[in-house]
């Protein structure tokens, strides 16, 4: 069973076609998923940049152009998360709002104002 881990080791580290030992895991390969995690390293950006372009390419011939054009390196990139914020949290709740809503209204309130749902919203209790 190939992973995710595979197909980046692979074209990151190993230089091993996985394709030529078995053809049909390439129905495996997540172009979408690779180009994420390749895109987190700045010797990468470029020839994701380019298959984002091509994206429109079979799986085989994405997975090769990386397996030949990327050098030999171990990387590590951090996936990418948008930070939470938890003020938003408290503005969501009390006032019934979405995310995108809320996230308008905290730029209109003050800290005192935020401070003031948080005692709100305080059920108390041990935390």
């Amino acid at each position: 069973m190939t992973e995710l881990k595979d197909w980046l080791n692979s074209i990151n580290f190993t230089k091993e076609n996985l394709v030529e030992e078995d053809p049909d895991v390439i129905k495996k390969y997540a172009p979408y998923i690779i180009n994420r995690c390749l895109s987190g390293n700045l010797d990468c950006i470029m020839f994701v940049n380019e298959m984002n372009k091509y994206s429109f390419l079979d799986k085989d011939m994405q997975y090769s152009f990386y397996l030949n054009i990327v050098r030999k390196r171990k990387r590590f990139s951090p996936w990418i998360r948008k930070d939470k914020n938890s003020d938003l949290e408290f503005v969501k709740q009390y006032y019934g709002y979405s995310t995108e809503k809320a996230s308008q209204i905290m730029k209109i309130l003050s800290n005192e104002q935020i401070e003031f749902i948080k005692k709100r919203l305080d059920k108390g209790g041990k935390q």
